[in-house]
């Protein structure tokens, strides 16, 4: 499956327009990692447990967003973004979402 945040991709032809598709997941803090992040707030920098855990969030949307498109027979995701939203306190969704599209 091609993933591109472009409308178009050089070179290739949409012969086929599947509409919108999209994945999400919602994700919440652990304590271990909350206690951690407000020690390292303290002395400042990388949120790494933070870090990891929006990594594995966007991945697991981005894979269901390709599902979704796999079950429409799509080849290639267009135009593909990202969106998070504070559902909860210490709760957050990532949405990832774009068009699906056949490609020749």
């Amino acid at each position: 499956m091609l993933l591109s945040n472009m409308e178009i991709v050089p070179g290739r032809r949409v012969v086929e327009h599947l509409g919108v598709v999209e994945g999400s997941t919602v994700r919440s803090k652990h304590v271990g990692r909350d206690i951690m992040a407000g020690l390292k707030n303290i002395a400042g920098g990388e949120l790494k447990a933070y870090t990891e855990l929006l990594g594995e969030a966007r991945q697991q949307a981005t894979d269901r967003m390709v599902a979704h498109a796999t079950q429409l027979g799509a080849n290639a995701v267009l135009n593909v973004r990202y969106a998070t939203t504070a559902v909860t306190a210490g709760a957050a969704e990532i949405l990832a979402y774009g068009t699906a599209v056949v490609l020749e």
